[in-house]
């Protein structure tokens, strides 16, 4: 992914009526590079992405109600980012999510987009969505459009403790990408598949349990990502968030298992820490 210093310019689209991005003259490349948990480096064109920046170098503790540990930094350290256009954040409570450091890469960024109690706390360039809510960016010659979509940290009841989290559906000319943030399976995520044809899901995997919450889960297990892959009908799916942090306790065997399905077969793509690749 090569560097640019063409700013990102922001439009805004009505919230109710999501729209595609307009028509360019060709199919844009996009790239990928997973450089650790739900942190993702994308080139989309002339835009460069980053998605919820846990940068800070491992191991690391942070201390809370549910103490969160790190055992590996990212497989990208923050001062060998490109410049950022957009960071696509699920949410600002949750350090696997954001970090110290990734709050430095926030502030060098063009454009945020979050949740609307995440754009009050970090104030700069974040703007808040509401689910199904549009915007437009631009970044030279290419225009995507980001829409929020629905996403829950955890089982019914638990939203006042875990705080609002939301995922993104990113349209640009020649695709559709959806990242999930941390989320469980929940009958909202069936609109997603009613609105837009997904072609490539970074879905937010690991099963995060807490020795304090028991067995309740607050992100989805292979299992339930796979069964969200059928409901989006996706035809690649990329899981992140299901390694580096001791609340993640899935066996990352269980997602090659749960994609081995035969109606699943060919669409799990697992990303090589840190490379960049062609979608």
């Amino acid at each position: 992914m090569s560097d640019h210093s063409t700013p990102a310019q922001r439009t805004t689209t009505p919230a109710a009526e999501p729209t595609a991005a307009e028509p360019t003259t060709a199919p844009v490349t996009v790239t990928a590079a997973h450089l650790g948990t739900a942190t993702v480096l994308l080139r989309i064109g002339d835009l460069t992405v980053l998605t919820d920046p846990a940068l800070d170098p491992g191991p690391a503790d942070y201390p809370a109600a549910r103490p969160l540990r790190r055992t590996v930094g990212p497989a990208l350290t923050a001062d060998r980012l490109p410049p950022i256009d957009l960071v696509l954040l699920s949410h600002d409570q949750h350090a696997d999510n954001l970090d110290p450091t990734g709050r430095t890469v926030l502030a060098r960024a063009t454009t945020v987009l979050t949740t609307p109690e995440a754009a009050e706390r970090l104030g700069g360039a974040a703007e808040g969505l509401a689910t199904w809510e549009s915007r437009r960016i631009t970044a030279g010659a290419t225009t995507v459009t980001v829409t929020a979509t629905p996403a829950r940290h955890g089982p019914p009841g638990t939203e006042e403790v875990t705080g609002p989290v939301t995922g993104f559906v990113v349209e640009y000319e020649g695709g559709t990408l959806y990242l999930s943030g941390d989320t469980v399976r929940h009958d909202a995520l069936a609109g997603i598949a009613e609105r837009f044809t997904v072609d490539t899901a970074f879905l937010h995997l690991g099963d995060a349990h807490f020795p304090s919450t028991g067995d309740r889960a607050f992100s989805m297990s292979a299992r339930e990502g796979a069964e969200l892959a059928r409901i989006l009908g996706a035809r690649t799916v990329i899981p992140v968030h299901y390694e580096s942090w001791e609340h993640l306790g899935e066996d990352p065997a269980a997602i090659t298992g749960a994609f081995s399905a035969p109606d699943l077969t060919g669409r799990l793509r697992l990303l090589t820490p840190g490379v960049p690749e062609s979608l």
